[in-house]
């Protein structure tokens, strides 16, 4: 009797005895909740970033003309030019290429981007400040963004160039005055939090003297520090210069030198109107960089990746450029599409790439055209923009 009762258990005990084996098993094995999310939080949160050049609405160089004209005829030529470059902007109507950008943007839903040529056009007598407002590029951005339910705040917005300089507008001789920023939106009302905001102008700088007045064609970038999840994470935009890629080359330079050092210790993500071809190895009269150079030294020394290259070759990626009226037909668009200066480049806090879930270009196809103006349908802008979702 006693040897049968201990090789025997009632079946209560072995119900007993199996429970506490499995909860045994389940505290040994099981992870617990909090580590679940720390996991997901090292993982980082996704963010969608993106890269537009708004195009200021005429081509500047054409003022250049008045250098090549005899000294007493440069005011005259200046004026010229000056009037003409207004009329054109009056042309290539940002009212209604802004209605075609913020359609770009509600559809990719970006949380931070960054705006290169956010123009502000203004006029006034001549001998007084010019300040009345003919063309606020960032406040008709917001509201057709806002018209459409895709709400933005500015993070950061960065004046650079300020120039003034006689012209018709009206038929009256008036001051011209053009003031352009760099810009950083965030999606308003997102779990995207903006710690920090600053800016800065590039020292070097292409200085040019008109009729006695030196004008200087000032560049800069923002510095946007966010916190996406539980990372922070450094979003800049810049706009090198185009006239000159030694002058890109240098203020690239100076933004590794600054906020974009390797050593800052955050994940880095810089939007940019680079100038810069990687494809192109020519050198311009006159400049020892080559055009690619800028592009070279975010890459090498910089410890970048040209992240739209993890999601699909150069060639998907041409986002450079539509004539001055912006009014190019389908055919000529696809054939002046045909190299990339616009870019997402990114960087992790150890110097590796950013994971990429999915990237586009906006603003290519013909259907992103305005309706039509006097001078054809206008495309949202002379580039086109690129969206990419990294993991930081």
């Amino acid at each position: 009797m006693g040897n049968r009762h201990r090789s025997a258990a009632p079946p209560l005990a072995h119900l007993l005895l199996a429970a506490l084996l499995a909860l045994a098993l389940v505290a040994a094995f099981a992870v617990p909740a909090s580590a679940h999310r720390d996991s997901t939080q090292r993982q980082g949160k996704p963010l969608t970033v993106m890269t537009r050049n708004l195009y200021l609405g005429a081509d500047l160089t054409r003022a250049f003309a008045a250098l090549q004209a005899p000294p007493d005829r440069q005011l005259e030529v200046l004026i010229a030019q000056t009037t003409t470059i207004r009329a054109i902007v009056d042309q290539t109507n940002f009212p209604l290429r802004a209605q075609r950008l913020a359609a770009e943007i509600a559809d990719h839903r970006p949380d931070l981007i960054g705006l290169q040529e956010v123009a502000l056009w203004r006029h006034g007598p001549l001998g007084q400040e010019a300040t009345a407002v003919d063309y606020d590029f960032l406040q008709l951005l917001l509201d057709a963004l806002d018209a459409r339910g895709a709400h933005y705040v500015v993070a950061q917005a960065q004046q650079e160039s300020d120039v003034t300089l006689p012209g018709f507008l009206g038929g009256t001789l008036q001051n011209l005055r053009l003031t352009m920023r760099d810009v950083v939106l965030k999606r308003a009302n997102e779990g995207v939090k903006v710690l920090d905001a600053s800016g800065a102008n590039y020292v070097t700088r292409i200085p040019i003297t008109l009729v006695g007045q030196t004008v200087a064609f000032i560049r800069g970038y923002n510095v946007v520090d966010i916190r996406a999840g539980s990372e922070r994470v450094r979003f800049l935009n810049t706009h090198l210069e185009s006239e000159s890629s030694d002058v890109a080359f240098a203020q690239a330079a100076e933004l590794l030198a600054g906020p974009a050092s390797p050593s800052n210790g955050l994940p880095t993500i810089l939007a940019c109107d680079c100038n810069t071809d990687p494809l192109n190895a020519s050198v311009k009269p006159g400049q020892t960089r080559a055009h690619r150079d800028p592009y070279l030294l975010l890459t090498g020394p910089g410890g970048f990746t040209d992240e739209w290259l993890l999601f699909a070759p150069a060639a998907a990626g041409f986002t450079s450029g539509l004539s001055e009226l912006v009014n190019d037909t389908a055919e000529e668009a696809a054939a002046r599409f045909n190299h990339r200066i616009d870019f997402i480049f990114g960087r992790r806090a150890d110097g590796s790439p950013m994971p990429v879930k999915r990237a586009a270009v906006t603003g290519k196809d013909p259907a992103d055209r305005t309706a039509p103006t006097p001078i054809g349908r206008l495309w949202p802008s002379d580039h086109a923009g690129v969206v990419v979702e990294l993991r930081p």
